[in-house]
């Protein structure tokens, strides 16, 4: 199979919208019930990466720009994961079994964090990061609600 194959969208497709899905509840619950913020915010500040602090101001409009943008991040880490797997047979042989996708994940989940949070948040904000507790909990938390989606969703649809 080719990395432009049409067999390949469909894993792609799903594994944008299960794990858009996924880390977008995970993300709200934990503005919600961990840091008593709100999902509008959330999603705002998401936005502010590419509208600036006005995003804050605009209501629903910049907060469905920042989930947007979410969805965008989501597939374009699967289309990264989907690129690996298809240029690697070690990969695709890792991933052919659930303990298999739990430990690639494991691994993948917090380089995508570490990469999102070192480098492109901070070439947005033009701030470094505050690695704090909740820089912990996104970094653990990548891997069931970012990782295990992107990972299962691509090797189990060709196992």
């Amino acid at each position: 199979m080719t990395s432009a194959s049409p067999a390949l969208l469909l894993p792609l497709a799903r594994a944008g919208l299960v794990t858009g899905v996924t880390d977008a509840l995970f993300s709200s619950a934990l503005a919600v019930f961990v840091y008593r913020s709100g999902v509008t915010r959330l999603w705002q500040g998401v936005a502010s990466m590419l509208l600036g602090p006005a995003a804050f101001d605009g209501g629903a409009r910049t907060a469905a720009i920042g989930l947007a943008i979410h969805f965008g991040v989501a597939f374009a880490w699967s289309a990264v994961f989907l690129a690996l797997y298809v240029s690697s047979s070690w990969l695709r042989e890792a991933v052919a079994s659930p303990s298999g996708v739990l430990a690639v994940a494991s691994v993948y989940g917090p380089i995508i964090w570490m990469v999102m949070s070192l480098v492109v948040v901070p070439l947005f904000t033009h701030r470094p990061p505050a690695i704090n507790i909740r820089w912990w909990v996104q970094f653990v938390g990548h891997i069931p609600a970012v990782a295990l989606p992107i990972v299962a969703a691509i090797g189990w649809s060709h196992s």
